[in-house]
């Protein structure tokens, strides 16, 4: 299309192309002529939020589970600072995401006008690109380079920041076509290569997921693992990187993983790290695995060159694509190790849990019930804190786009991402999983899940506390908490308000037969937990802690 359109219509236009169908945003004036453009565009979705923290929360979620950019539209300065997080964490997920940001007119800039910001330069340390569209002409362009670059190398964000004068210029300028992730394939040298590492390895062990993993990496990679005998293990928050009932599934890395796991990190010869970056909370700070490895070779599939060789010394960079890469390495022969069944029975006494004496509300057994009463394929979000340790130990995830769980570790996340997961997904189970401190931070999305037709149940865990900070101070600062106490509402009526069906339950036994009532309800559901502090994560207490 070539005919004259306004700067907000030929933006929509480009989105269209784009194969963009549904936007996050809290709407602002300084986009108007884009809202414009939507109200005449059935093929796109306008999902209105109430705090632009929780909108660009949903399009990195978005992203996640489409592979292609989830789209947030928010306006100039506490618009734009309350998105940050988002994007924060769309970076350090390596998901794609675009942020679009209504700007001060062209004339007023450098004045300091009302909310202005050099969005440029804000976000330049937390996205992959960042840049302002001046000419409206050029819109087709920057858009297609936007999709291009969230998507390839390493995924990510970019932020555009749309002028409000821009957007009303009427031009003539010529649509993009659709962009799709470039290729990245594996030269059979490199195969070679790898063959023989493989070969020598008495003690292989692989490290997955992230940076654009996806079903036909997971089927693939799960196939080689099995046949191979290759304990898998997941890098943080990305424990459906592969199925969890996979023969060589070994468990996940991160904060509290189990020590027969982190043994056979440390006992590796040869680790095989595909799509992770190997950060600090995988690595447990660079501890677990240093970056110099010694006595250990490790191999880094990623597809981003700038990430190879950044932290960690790599005997061999393979600079390709995930599932170009796991469909590569399934041909592979070489040695049956026994290590991947050794290591699976270790992860299934791990994520058993056992009932703890004189707890009143337990938390293993309730995911235990929550196993038993949802869908294999259930969708688990979650935001930041140690509630989420019950779920990353004994939770069983099906698969790619089971987990939306931020690797950046923000508060808030988890009932936006859920909410983004029921309108993306719709008849599957949905659940949203969070603490008292990290409901708080974005509950107010109950009203945006309500408007929105989503079916999704909420898990409150609500022990009165920061727990994760009190956990610290604990450890440092033994017998003296400050500033984690939290005076909270009642979580169920909260949600009565909101028009969600919501219970409250004390003990364990009431845990499951509420489950079974809320499930049967449909639409918004919350369950409000009330737990001990003393149960501060699934393998120790706070006065264990506090002792030590």
């Amino acid at each position: 299309m070539t005919n004259p359109r306004t700067g907000g219509r030929l933006l929509v236009d480009q989105l269209v192309a784009q194969g963009c169908d549904r936007v996050f945003t809290v709407p602002g004036e300084s986009f108007l002529a884009v809202l414009d453009a939507l109200h005449d565009t059935p093929a796109i979705e306008v999902v209105t939020c109430r705090q632009e923290g929780g909108a660009a929360f949903m399009a990195c979620a978005d992203g996640t589970l489409t592979h292609r950019p989830g789209v947030a539209f928010v306006t100039r300065g506490p618009g734009a600072t309350n998105a940050s997080i988002g994007v924060h964490v769309a970076m350090q997920d390596s998901q794609p995401m675009i942020l679009f940001i209504g700007d001060v007119d062209r004339a007023t800039r450098n004045r300091e006008a009302f909310q202005e910001v050099d969005f440029a330069a804000m976000f330049a340390p937390l996205c992959k690109w960042a840049a302002r569209i001046d000419d409206a002409r050029r819109i087709p362009e920057y858009v297609a380079r936007a999709y291009a670059t969230a998507m390839n190398g390493r995924p990510g964000p970019v932020v555009l920041a749309l002028p409000e004068d821009m957007l009303l210029d009427t031009v003539t300028a010529t649509d993009r076509a659709r962009i799709e992730r470039a290729r990245q394939d594996v030269d059979p040298d490199t195969l070679d290569r790898l063959r023989d590492l493989l070969a020598t390895a008495e003690h292989p062990l692989a490290i997955v997921g992230g940076a654009g993993w996806d079903i036909t990496a997971a089927t693939a990679f799960a196939d080689w693992a099995t046949r191979a005998g290759v304990p898998v293990a997941a890098a943080f928050r990305r424990q459906d990187a592969i199925a969890n009932d996979c023969p060589a599934y070994a468990g996940n890395l991160g904060y509290g993983p189990n020590p027969a796991l982190a043994a056979r990190v440390r006992a590796a010869d040869l680790l095989l790290v595909v799509g992770a970056r190997l950060g600090e909370a995988t690595t447990d700070g660079y501890a677990l695995i240093a970056p110099d490895h010694p006595g250990q070779r490790l191999v880094h599939v990623h597809p981003d060159p700038e990430e190879l060789h950044r932290v960690y010394a790599t005997d061999l960079a393979i600079c390709a694509g995930m599932a170009e890469f796991a469909e590569a390495l399934v041909p592979l022969d070489g040695p049956a190790h026994p290590h991947a069944a050794e290591a699976r029975t270790e992860f299934e006494a791990w994520r058993t849990p056992h009932p703890r004496d004189g707890v009143a509300l337990d938390l293993g057994p309730c995911v235990a019930a929550m196993q038993a009463a949802l869908p294999a394929d259930t969708i688990i979000c979650n935001g930041a804190g140690n509630f989420s340790g019950w779920w990353h130990r004994y939770w069983q995830y099906a698969g790619p786009g089971t987990q939306l769980a931020p690797t950046a570790g923000a508060m808030g996340y988890g009932l936006p991402a859920a909410v983004a997961a029921a309108l993306r997904r719709p008849g599957r189970s949905v659940v949203a999983v969070a603490g008292d401190g990290d409901f708080l931070m974005n509950g107010q999305e109950l009203a945006t899940a309500i408007q929105h037709g989503a079916d999704l149940l909420v898990v409150v865990v609500d022990n009165g506390t920061y727990g994760t900070i009190r956990m610290h101070q604990e450890r440092e600062y033994p017998g003296r908490p400050a500033a984690t106490r939290l005076h909270n509402p009642d979580f169920a009526a909260l949600a009565r308000a909101y028009g969600a069906t919501a219970e409250t339950v004390e003990r364990t036994a009431d845990f499951a037969p509420a489950l079974d009532r809320l499930l049967a309800a449909g639409g918004v559901r919350l369950l409000h937990c009330r737990t001990d502090i003393e149960e501060i994560t699934p393998a120790t207490t706070l006065s264990a802690i506090a002792r030590h």
